[in-house]
C-alpha cells in the first residue's frame, strides 16, 4: 500500500483529532498548504476506499474517523514494503531487516519489543 504526502497528513490529523468532516479539514490544512476543498474531499474519500478510515453520513456531510490505529498502519506498510522485494512467504527476510533496523533501538524500546514479543508467543501458545 502507497500512501501519498497529503494522505499522510491526514491520517494523522485525524489520529489527534479522532473524527472530522471534509470542511473541517479544509480549514486546518489550507492555510498550512493549499489546495481546494475538492483535493481533502477526494483525498479522504481515497483513505476511505484503501479501509483507513470509517465515515458516517452526518447531515450533508461524512464525518471520517481512522479505521487503523497508527501502529497497525505501520506494520501493513512494513510488510507491503518487504513483499515488494521479497516473497510473501519469506519471513527470514522480514525478520533479518526487523533485526538490522532493531540497532537503532535503545534499551527501553528493545525491553518493550522482548515483552510484546513474549506476550505473542502467548497467545500463539494458548491458541495452538
Amino acid at each position: 500500500m502507497k500512501l501519498g504526502e497529503l494522505e499522510k497528513l491526514l491520517l494523522h490529523y485525524l489520529w489527534q483529532h479522532e473524527c472530522a468532516d471534509v470542511k473541517k479539514v479544509y480549514a486546518y490544512f489550507e492555510p498550512k498548504r493549499g489546495g481546494s476543498l475538492n483535493t481533502y474531499q477526494s483525498t479522504l474519500d481515497r483513505l476511505y476506499k484503501k479501509g483507513l478510515l470509517a465515515r458516517q453520513k452526518e447531515g450533508h456531510a461524512f464525518v471520517y474517523r481512522a479505521r487503523v490505529e497508527r501502529h497497525q498502519l505501520i506494520g501493513q506498510l512494513i510488510k507491503s514494503v518487504t513483499t515488494d522485494f521479497v516473497g510473501e512467504d519469506d519471513g527470514s527476510s522480514l525478520i533479518a531487516a526487523f533485526s538490522s533496523m532493531s540497532q537503532e533501538f535503545n534499551v527501553d524500546q528493545l525491553n518493550q519489543l522482548e515483552s510484546l514479543i513474549e506476550l505473542q508467543k502467548q497467545k500463539l501458545n494458548q491458541k495452538g
